[in-house]
């Protein structure tokens, strides 16, 4: 028997009304069937949990719902109760539960497309960050993945790197997100990362022939224009930019009451939407004079850690012409991979403060601040192995805090990108970087601690967090022009993935398919 949501809607209706509800909660008796299933399957680890567990409907008709939905192709017990109950215990197992029920709130259909509307449709499902992010988000996709290969969702992450083809296709480039006003600016360029990501989920590596064109093509969008810098000798780096220089639409008034006060031209828009290409909007990382956002200065940085990613892509391009078997264009990149290293360690590397950081094309220096982003040589693995000492000994030191991996050391700044805030990408980055140079000790215990304030601030409130405050645990991330947001796919993705590789064999539970 199939119900449909109205049917479903009806019958709890009717249920209600049938008789007054006890006042006292019996499960085994008021849907005994339900209970014996649920209890016997240990989808939680303790089994006074499920018993603790409030229904969200009448609980007399649980049972009726159960049986005629049980039977359906696509029935997932999992799926039921976190549907039917408030599973928000403190038991990590019904946590782990809760996440894996999760994809299915933050998977959006594909799109048709609308009169009137500012989304770009796509044709085939994808995930959403949540809260006020209610369309794709090209960088935030790749964390979520890693937690959809945790849950054996190769489907999705199939769905979402076809949509990426096809924005490429359709745009040139995969825009910020799918949102017209989106369309004059990328994010950090981690698509081949996601076609490699899906080619080792499914081990194939035909999947880098079948995205060829796609990565290529994404990279010819980065190589070319404005985001491409000539230095000197030849070699060349890239920085953010973005083609309009005009307030961002979904931001215009933060960015027009900004331009007065800076006693800056329109350039100031340019700054501020390079930033947010650059997915760390906003950070003093940008800032000419280190506190304010009307010095932002983004377009005169080399950020070290998108050439860093474009040094990837050029290895994946190599790696695929190799598998095609076209010797002369796998030369070809690999060769343009090794010019960009040598850049990123002649333009990127201060010996003195003993970290990468950016280069500013204005005063011909390196940014003497400090951030993430630093890691991502040793996430790439193009560090030498004292340069990478040096950096994980500033690494351990300053930026390792209770709950994870802070993004820089201002302070107070009042930008989401800065202390006190740590975001789930940064802490994969950095946990992989130390895995990368020899330090599973420090990885280990960076990922404890991320996990385990992702944990608290989960059972206290019931909800994933798009960023957290990684100094004082009981103090929410703050900071930004937005107010902190629920959800959160990043988030999910980084924490399932690092849980993984923490207790690999242990609290696992069945997968919603």
């Amino acid at each position: 028997m199939i119900l449909n949501r109205r049917t479903i809607s009806l019958f709890i209706l009717i249920v209600s009304f049938c008789g007054p509800l006890k006042a006292q909660l019996d499960p085994p008796k008021q849907y005994p069937q339900l209970f014996r299933d649920v209890q016997m399957s240990h989808i939680f680890a303790d089994q006074k949990t499920f018993v603790d567990c409030t229904p969200r409907v009448n609980p007399d008709s649980l049972d009726f719902l159960y049986m005629a939905q049980k039977s359906e192709p696509c029935f997932n017990l999992h799926d039921f109760v976190g549907l039917y109950f408030d599973t928000i215990q403190t038991d990590t197992t019904a946590m782990l539960h809760h996440l894996h029920f999760l994809w299915n709130e933050l998977t959006r259909q594909p799109d048709q497309q609308a009169q009137y509307s500012t989304l770009l449709p796509l044709p085939n499902s994808y995930i959403i960050p949540g809260g006020r992010f209610t369309e794709i988000y090209y960088w935030d996709s790749y964390f979520t993945m890693l937690g959809l290969q945790v849950d054996g969702r190769t489907d999705l992450i199939r769905d979402m790197v076809d949509n990426f083809e096809f924005l490429i296709e359709t745009y040139g480039h995969i825009p910020n997100g799918n949102r017209s006003y989106y369309l004059s600016r990328s994010q950090p360029p981690f698509f081949a990362l996601m076609v490699e990501l899906l080619a080792k989920t499914t081990n194939d590596e035909q999947t880098y022939l079948n995205y060829l064109d796609a990565m290529e093509r994404e990279y010819d969008f980065w190589m070319t224009g404005d985001r491409l810098v000539q230095l000197e000798k030849g070699a060349v780096l890239n920085r953010y930019w973005d083609a309009e220089n005009t307030p961002r639409p979904e931001s215009y008034w933060h960015d027009a009451e900004l331009l007065e006060p800076s006693g800056r031209d329109s350039s100031l828009f340019r700054d501020l939407r390079a930033a947010a290409e650059s997915g760390w909007d906003f950070s003093t990382r940008w800032f000419a004079d280190g506190r304010s956002l009307g010095s932002i200065q983004t377009t005169q940085l080399l950020p070290v850690d998108l050439n860093c990613l474009l040094y990837r892509v050029e290895m994946i391009l190599a790696k695929s012409y190799r598998l095609k078997g076209i010797p002369q264009q796998e030369a070809s990149y690999n060769g343009l991979a090794e010019k960009r290293k040598q850049a990123i360690q002649q333009y990127c590397w201060d010996n003195s403060l003993g970290f990468f950081t950016d280069f500013n094309l204005s005063s011909k220096t390196l940014s003497p601040q400090l951030t993430l982003a630093g890691l991502f040589p040793l996430y790439i693995g193009i560090a030498s192995s004292e340069q990478a000492g040096r950096v994980i000994a500033k690494i351990e030191s300053d930026f390792l805090k209770e709950g994870g991996l802070v993004t820089s050391l201002v302070e107070n700044s009042n930008q989401q990108w800065d202390s006190p805030n740590g975001w789930a990408p940064m802490q994969w980055i950095g946990y992989v970087a130390l895995k990368n140079y020899n330090r599973p000790d420090l990885a280990e215990k960076l990922a404890r601690r991320w996990t385990k304030l992702n944990c608290k601030v989960y059972f206290e409130s019931g909800k994933m967090k798009e960023k957290y405050d990684v100094i004082d645990p009981d103090r929410p991330g703050g900071g930004g022009e937005y107010e902190g947001q629920d959800g959160f796919g990043w988030t999910n993705g980084v924490f399932l993935r690092l849980w993984e590789e923490l207790h690999p064999e242990s609290n696992r539970v069945e997968k919603p398919k």
